[in-house]
């Protein structure tokens, strides 16, 4: 009995495998360009806000006055970060900020929260 003879030649990939690959590495393309410009304005927040915590003068300003700077460079940056999303702990040590909030990305098919953590200082 004979082997069944291979649908394509030996080293060459059909043309449906290179169309799905193809079609994969749009996939994750679309995800990336929808989704990185979002992580990278939580970074900079994260930056933003440990700024604030790392001046020394900061550590007299009222809460209201830093929770109202956080919001606002959220805003700049398009993200949804309300005051009750800011958390400010003082210690002796220093100022702490927490900022938590969620963004919410519909893509199609599919919707996706996306949790975020931005912190520093004191804890």
């Amino acid at each position: 009995m004979t082997a069944p003879a291979p649908a394509t030649a030996p080293g060459r990939l059909s043309r449906w495998r290179i169309a799905g690959a193809a079609a994969v590495l749009g996939v994750l393309a679309f995800f990336g360009l929808r989704l990185t410009p979002i992580y990278l304005r939580n970074m900079d927040l994260q930056r933003d806000v440990e700024e604030i915590t790392q001046r020394v003068e900061n550590r007299e300003k009222s809460d209201d006055l830093l929770r109202t700077w956080v919001v606002e460079k959220a805003a700049a940056l398009d993200l949804p970060v309300k005051a009750d999303n800011v958390h400010i702990k003082r210690t002796p040590d220093g100022l702490g900020i927490d900022v938590r909030y969620i963004v919410r990305v519909d893509l199609p098919i599919y919707t996706v929260d996306l949790h975020f953590h931005p912190s520093a200082g004191a804890r």
